[in-house]
């Protein structure tokens, strides 16, 4: 008589779970899988074993962007920027610097007690002398990563790495109007891509850069033109890195990006910086007025705000080598742009390369 009352549940209630929390837990673990098997692909890859295209199914690609990846590179960046102690400022960036192979030698700054956060660090300055801009060639790297892909675009399509593309247009977006762009007008029936071309004779072309973990993580002009629109695409921030790529077609289209247009001597030209996980924050340093990874976003819409005004009818110039923006952590940055047809690349698929260093040139 004098035990107490065990009170319990229903076990229906206790083992309750939400369909969020379904989500995000299935979705977590096949991320991981995914993970391994980039592993397992990159191992084969060193041994010089060519490894055949295996593009994800559209429930495995709805499974991926189920997982918040937007909410979890909010979190991220927000504690990228809680201040560091000072006494714990060395491990945690030495280790960083070990996992991912940072050269801080290149570093403005080399001490890594002056860095308060991991945000700073991350967007470190490097020594002027560090990265020499090319004077030869018309077109540099606008920053440090690995050359995924590079070519003429044919048929409207742009290759992201060997054997997978995605749209043109549905990268770019909409054609912005002559009025704002020094398009030609084309004729309405030409295909998007023709309609990019200005000048007779030339072609599109394109240049796929990732920046991994450890490089250096701001970009920079990659060659005297003028930015005369931007448009950004609110959208997932799955991972971008060459695994990925080779697994999800159309990802640079899924993902939140920065498209800069505008021309240079030749036409057309084009840099799009992409979101990935953990990079929701793209900075665009002359754009005060983008916020990128913003919690209220309409899938599928863009935003587009213009340089041209009554006051600046040109946009703005920008010089080869200029710095141009960042991003927290690491992304991709795709180029697209009109040249002559005897514009050559000066690369060669799957290398490094450095900001400064030559893609190409006529």
């Amino acid at each position: 008589t004098d035990r107490k009352k065990l009170h319990t549940a229903p076990v229906g209630q206790v083992f309750r779970l939400r369909p969020f929390h379904v989500l995000v837990a299935t979705g977590g673990g096949y991320a991981g899988y995914r993970k391994y098997e980039d592993y397992k692909l990159q191992q084969l890859e060193k041994r010089g074993i060519e490894v055949p295209v295996k593009l994800a199914s559209e429930w495995e690609v709805a499974l991926y962007k189920s997982v918040p990846t937007r909410l979890l590179s909010r979190a991220w960046g927000r504690l990228n920027q809680v201040e560091l102690p000072t006494w714990l400022r060395k491990p945690v960036y030495s280790l960083y610097i070990w996992t991912f192979g940072v050269n801080m030698k290149e570093a403005a700054v080399e001490d890594l007690h002056h860095y308060r956060n991991l945000s700073e660090f991350f967007r470190r300055k490097l020594k002027p002398q560090a990265r020499p801009v090319c004077c030869v060639h018309s077109v540099i790297s606008p920053s440090d990563g690995k050359i995924l892909n590079f070519g003429q675009v044919k048929n409207c399509e742009v290759e992201q790495v060997k054997g997978v593309t995605y749209s043109l247009e549905s990268f770019l977006g909409p054609r912005i109007s002559t009025e704002e762009m020094h398009f030609s007008q084309a004729p309405p029936g030409n295909s998007f891509q023709k309609q990019l071309v200005t000048k007779e004779g030339n072609e599109l072309y394109h240049c796929v850069i990732y920046l991994a973990p450890g490089d250096y993580h701001c970009f920079h002009s990659p060659t005297d033109w003028t930015v005369s629109h931007r448009r950004h695409f609110p959208g997932s921030l799955m991972s971008v890195n060459p695994g990925v790529a080779r697994w999800i077609k159309e990802l640079f289209c899924h993902n939140e990006r920065v498209v800069l247009t505008g021309d240079w001597k030749h036409g057309f030209f084009s840099l799009t910086a992409v979101g990935a996980t953990n990079v929701g924050s793209i900075r665009i340093y002359f754009d005060q007025d983008l916020h990128t990874n913003s919690p209220s976003y309409s899938k599928g819409s863009y935003n587009d705000f213009s340089f041209i005004s009554n006051n600046n009818k040109e946009g703005i110039p920008m010089r080869k080598g200029e710095h141009l923006g960042e991003f927290n952590l690491g992304s991709t940055i795709v180029l697209i742009f009109e040249a002559p047809k005897d514009f050559r690349f000066n690369l060669k698929a799957g290398q490094k390369i450095r900001f400064g260093e030559a893609l190409g040139s006529l």
